[in-house]
């Protein structure tokens, strides 16, 4: 009887790690694609720099775009707020 239950717990175990391996190779494969993309990302800043864009600019448009226009308004109003009590505008 004893020997039944360790056979089993060493099956389900087998099952796990097996299991387990799998999500970790699954978690490394995303990864190396997300190193792939960050790679492909910097071509293309690379590309648009040598092209005369200012990178720092397009990466803030990018930041923008993936924004609410509401909140872009509201910051943009607060800015201008701000900016005009310190005489900057």
């Amino acid at each position: 009887m004893m020997e039944d239950e360790d056979n089993k717990a060493v099956e389900n175990y087998r099952v796990t790690a097996g299991e387990l391996r799998a999500f970790v190779e699954r978690y490394e494969r995303l990864e190396a694609e997300k190193k792939d993309i960050a790679d492909q990302q910097k071509e293309v800043m690379a590309e648009a720099k040598g092209r005369g864009y200012d990178v720092k600019v397009l990466r803030k448009i990018v930041a923008l775009r993936k924004r609410e226009p509401n909140d872009i308004a509201e910051e943009e109003a607060v800015l201008e707020l701000y900016k005009e009590a310190l005489g900057m505008s």
